[in-house]
């Protein structure tokens, strides 16, 4: 009788993520990889859409075969599937229920930038979903007077830098490597690590020279092969992740990735939907070529690899989207599906709406805003709709707010939008920070709105200019502090009431207000100036006891000089009545 070990299940290879921020040189590390330069391609060299990289292993050991026999580390797994994300992601479209779908990442980090937004962000998707990563230290050739080795192993060079040289390469590394505690992570340069269960190995790199590539690819292997085996073991059922999808008028074309199982042409498979589970038959399949040279048209698959398939399923396929080759097990898939979609995206009884372009992107972007206390009331893939306005259009004012990950606002108009706020953003933070800062000036603008009822709070000074002694009496002041408006009621020091402002001029014209330091002439009819005025006299607006409370109960939405004012009304107030606006 065959054990399990003596019939060992095959294993796949594994898929590794490549991220990190923009710009750090994440796709410029897969070129060196895989010998193509796609970045130069890319519209300012930014990967614009997820692409993966099939490296063979003979590729593997090619490029890293005698620091693999170095270290004693047999070659066990057929390849790796790298994933190249865009820089704006949060983190990747793709994920799969308990976790990231891929089994490692590269965390790629420019030597001399450090950690950056987006760097933070990634880190907090990672420990989240606990997936093992290296870290990539890239561009090692900007340091000051570096000189890359003939080897072009890190190993070799690090200590025959010159001695300035090595003494900026060691300040950098270790600011990285503070900042990466500050997140919780112990990183170690991975010559130094005894236990990579403890330390994330940092792996000094250029992506222009080569230098440590042939050591982050050794890297990479020690650790799927050490750590990963048991979930690279391929199962029986074909499942996927979708990346995109193309329609004709008969059919929808997806490109994928088959993590796991193989599928076959004439395959029924299950795509999972935030509405019905669609149910369709595989029309036809092609396998990306290793070293993203092309597509081959097959008749099966096996995982892990990269995936176009045509399938009769005429509804809309989200990007993102879980999919499995149904073996009599539709209920079962039914119910795997909910949960996993349902796992982040769950929603709040009021909150904002989030859009996003795929299930991943939405998901990254539901569990960046929980952290962030930003609750979400709607969540949906795919463009911003009339729906999407009506919906929040419904919603308290603070909330009337869509954010769009990595997807426009173009097709709504401004007409449309009225009364809510669109932010569309390719990077999660900066859309984040911009709902913080609206929901902040907009709960500022409705407290204020609450004082608009209350009288203006103002203090003026009486100038050496009557223009008229009464009926009314006119005369000029300037505005000590607040605002003077029409209709105020004036006292004056003494808690007397002077009588209600009926005008106020500024340089020849009427006008309904006047700021501090403006010097303005005011009409106030039922007062005598010459008996119940004197220039450089103070005059304040006049409160009740209530109105006090409500100014103190609101006194962080009044300016420094407003508190100000008010303290000296109540001062006046309580010569008269000690406990006036206790």
């Amino acid at each position: 009788m065959e054990t399990k070990d003596d019939n060992p299940k095959q294993i796949r290879a594994p898929l590794v993520t490549v991220c990190g921020h923009v710009d750090h040189g994440k796709t410029s590390i897969l070129d060196i990889l895989r010998g193509t330069s796609i970045q130069e391609k890319e519209a300012g060299g930014i990967t614009q859409k997820i692409s993966f990289t099939k490296l063979p292993k003979e590729r593997i050991l090619e490029r890293a075969e005698s620091l693999l026999t170095k270290f004693k580390i047999p070659l066990e797994i057929p390849g790796f599937l790298f994933i190249d994300t865009p820089g704006h992601a949060a983190f990747t479209n793709l994920r799969k229920r308990g976790g990231s779908l891929a089994d490692l990442a590269v965390l790629v980090i420019d030597i001399n930038e450090g950690i950056k937004p987006q760097t933070a962000e990634v880190l907090s998707i990672l420990r989240m979903n606990k997936t093992p990563f290296v870290i990539a230290l890239n561009k090692i050739d900007n340091v000051s007077g570096w000189k890359t080795s003939e080897s072009k192993l890190i190993l070799d060079s690090i200590n025959k830098q010159g001695l300035n040289v090595k003494q900026d390469f060691d300040e950098k590394l270790f600011t990285i490597i503070g900042a990466l505690q500050n997140h919780k992570i112990d990183p170690e340069l991975y010559m130094n690590i005894s236990d990579f269960t403890k330390n994330i190995a940092i792996v000094p790199c250029s992506a222009k020279t080569g230098e440590g590539i042939e050591e982050l690819i050794t890297v990479l292997c020690a650790l799927s092969q050490k750590f990963l085996k048991e979930r690279l073991e391929i199962g029986e059922v074909g499942k996927g992740i979708v990346l995109e999808l193309k329609k004709d008028k008969a059919m929808n074309h997806l490109e994928a990735i088959l993590y796991d199982g193989e599928i076959k042409v004439g395959d029924e498979i299950a795509i999972a939907s935030l509405g019905e589970m669609q149910i369709g038959k595989i029309r036809g399949l092609e396998e990306a070529l290793p070293l993203n040279k092309g597509f081959e048209t097959r008749e099966n698959s096996l995982a892990a690899s990269g995936v176009k398939l045509q399938i009769n399923i005429k509804e809309n396929i989200s990007a993102g989207m879980p999919f499995s080759v149904i073996k009599n097990n539709i209920d079962e898939l039914k119910e795997e599906f909910e949960k996993e979609i349902s796992e982040e995206i769950r929603v709040d009884p009021s909150g904002i709406v989030a859009k996003a372009d795929s299930l991943g992107s939405l998901e990254a972007l539901m569990i960046l805003l929980r952290q962030s206390h930003i609750n979400v009331s709607r969540a949906e893939i795919g463009p911003i709709t009339k729906t999407d306005l009506v919906f929040a259009s419904s919603l308290p004012e603070e909330e009337r707010i869509i954010v769009g990950f990595n997807i426009s606002d173009s097709d709504i108009s401004l007409e449309e939008k009225s009364g809510i706020k669109i932010i569309c953003e390719e990077v999660v933070y900066k859309l984040i920070e911009e709902v913080e800062k609206y929901r902040m000036e907009k709960r500022t603008e409705i407290e204020r709105k609450k004082l608009e009822s209350l009288p203006s709070l103002v203090k003026i000074n009486i100038l050496d200019f009557v223009f008229r002694n009464s009926n009314p009496a006119i005369f000029g002041v300037k505005i000590e502090g607040g605002i003077l408006k029409r209709e105020i009621e004036l006292i004056n020091s003494l808690d007397k009431k002077i009588g209600r402002v009926k005008a106020i001029q500024h340089d020849k014209n009427s006008v309904e207000k006047a700021e501090k330091g403006k010097e303005v002439a005011i009409s106030i009819p039922g007062v005598n100036f010459e008996r119940e005025l004197q220039i450089e006299e103070n005059l304040f607006s006049n409160i009740s006891e209530f109105q006090f409370r409500q100014f103190k109960e609101n006194k962080d939405l009044l300016t420094s000089e407003e508190k100000s004012v008010l303290q000296e009304i109540a001062s006046i107030k309580r010569k008269i009545n000690v406990t006036w606006g206790a």
